[in-house]
């Protein structure tokens, strides 16, 4: 239900047709740009393993098609490559072990966006949501503590096949969205958002056999971008 939507919309963005442009107004604006950020991610297994939230670095290219004004909605289509740092941290009461792993993905998220306010200069609210999908590059862990049988024996829910097991399923999937601002000058858009992602893939498998049902990534993000127009439409737009 939700990609078929989402596949219409962008097919109203990407190819305007004469009905459409009697309600709303044509765009043709394209810019490019970066952004860079910051995010936390925990990871949900089952059986169950707590957790803290884990920092990590994300930053990447960014690509914005604005195809139509429908009303007081501006409507664009948001692409980025990112490379993102994820995976969890373990938080261990039973001992003074520690444990974390980064887990870091390139990442491409594409993005139906809607937004409200100035086109040119001055500020915008927007709200945005998409699929992702991210490929696995590498894995670190990284221990601290005793690390001996007898504190492994003391693990909550008994669960430890998580240590030294590395990622099964490289390719990941899932749905990002989230709001932000906008302020658009003369020199480029400057643009903070913040996000969820919420991962459908599972990081190792998940048959009958295997130690966890699920294993998916939600991290929430931050992000400062910064984009310059490449194309604008002409006219008195504001």
């Amino acid at each position: 239900m939700f990609l078929s939507r989402f596949t219409a919309f962008l097919c109203l963005c990407a190819t305007p047709i004469a009905l459409s442009a009697q309600v709303g107004q044509p765009r043709n604006d394209f810019a490019v740009g970066v952004n860079g950020g910051y995010l936390i991610n925990k990871a949900s297994f089952n059986p169950t393993i707590k957790q803290q939230w884990k920092g990590g670095e994300t930053f990447g290219l960014s690509l914005r098609y604005t195809c139509e004004k429908y009303f007081s909605a501006v409507c664009a289509i948001v692409a980025e490559v990112n490379y993102a740092n994820l995976g969890w941290k373990e938080f261990i009461e039973t001992s003074d072990d520690t444990y974390y792993r980064d887990i870091r993905y390139v990442q491409i998220p594409i993005l139906a966006r809607l937004g409200w306010g100035r086109e040119r200069k001055g500020g915008q609210f927007f709200i945005q949501v998409g699929p992702q999908v991210g490929f696995c590059l590498s894995e670190q862990e990284h221990r601290g503590g005793e690390w001996s049988e007898a504190t492994l024996s003391k693990r909550l829910n008994g669960v430890t096949e998580q240590y030294d097991m590395t990622v099964q399923n490289k390719f990941e999937y899932g749905i990002t969205g989230g709001l932000g601002v906008e302020l658009s000058t003369k020199a480029g858009h400057i643009i903070l958002d913040g996000r969820y992602f919420y991962g459908l893939s599972d990081m190792f498998h998940n048959g009958k056999k295997d130690p966890f049902e699920r294993s998916a990534n939600g991290a929430i993000i931050v992000k400062l971008s910064y984009l310059f127009d490449i194309t604008k439409t002409k006219g008195d737009i504001r």
